[in-house]
């Protein structure tokens, strides 16, 4: 594949984003990379890291920096984020979803839709948001120790298998969020080294079982993703607009527009130059 100008730094930016979901409430890691075209791929690098390394690796490198500066930046203003201005920053990610929804609808149709495609599409759009909605209750506050943080990355390797998981969510749940982003923040190796080894441990077992799906239903399974994505955007709208002035308002229609604008362009992007299959 011919590189594009710019090309490393447009994975880069779209690394910053799936990174943020990772720790960002609501938003999913695996969802944005799926709507920015690198979840099949990633997918399938993960199950086979020997094949073609090279170039995986050289494709990904820009990808996983981005995802770390998005990470930190992100965990330096995360209690920042957890007041008002969370639900205003939530606006840019809808509309980098919203603005992507063309692109991956027709990723999840490009070997074909059938009725049954699109039913598992709306059954599993409508589990996940009746999941998401009453699954709060499932979960109760744990205490900050190796083995929660263990779980914490497995969580969040969850997150970057299953579109539409936020593990943020669950580590909200599980009262595990603040200590993470402050543990990240300050490069806790107690928090960081068990977080690294969950994440690990949970993409290499379950990697394979992702990309056999692929490979025997992948029209299937993106049609899934479709119904999850859309699901678990409806959940991170926000309902919350207590204190709001006009400014806020003001402020969230422009990232909102600016988001949209954003997945917009990097879906026709994806679709000038498509990246080369493993």
């Amino acid at each position: 594949m011919q590189k594009r100008p710019g090309d490393t730094i447009f994975r880069a930016v779209k690394g910053a984003l799936i990174g943020s979901g990772f720790i960002l409430p609501g938003i999913s890691g695996g969802a944005l990379a799926a709507v920015f075209g690198l979840y099949e791929r990633m997918i399938l690098f993960m199950a086979n890291p020997f094949k073609n390394f090279k170039a995986n690796f050289l494709f990904f490198l820009p990808v996983g920096i981005g995802a770390v500066i998005g990470i930190f930046l992100l965990s330096f203003v995360i209690s920042f984020m957890l007041g008002e201005v969370e639900n205003v920053a939530r606006w840019f990610f809808i509309g980098a979803i919203v603005g992507t929804i063309p692109t991956l609808w027709q990723e999840a149709g490009k070997h074909g839709r059938s009725k049954a495609d699109l039913g598992i599409m709306v059954m599993t759009g409508v589990l996940m948001l009746l999941f998401l909605w009453f699954g709060q209750p499932l979960f109760s506050t744990m205490t900050p120790s190796t083995g929660a943080w263990l779980l914490s990355g497995g969580l969040i390797g969850l997150g970057l298998l299953v579109p539409g998981l936020s593990p943020s969510n669950f580590l909200i749940y599980l009262g595990l969020y603040k200590g993470m982003s402050d543990g990240i923040k300050t490069g806790d190796l107690s928090v960081l080294v068990p977080l690294i080894v969950g994440l690990l441990v949970i993409v290499l077992v379950f990697a394979k079982v992702m990309a056999y799906v692929f490979k025997v239903a992948y029209a299937k399974l993106f049609h899934a993703i479709f119904g999850i994505v859309m699901a678990s955007t409806v959940m991170i709208v926000p309902l919350d607009y207590t204190g709001f002035t006009i400014w806020h308002y003001l402020f969230a229609i422009a990232l909102l527009a600016l988001g949209t604008w954003l997945g917009w362009w990097m879906g026709n992007l994806e679709q000038k130059v498509k990246p080369t299959t493993i």
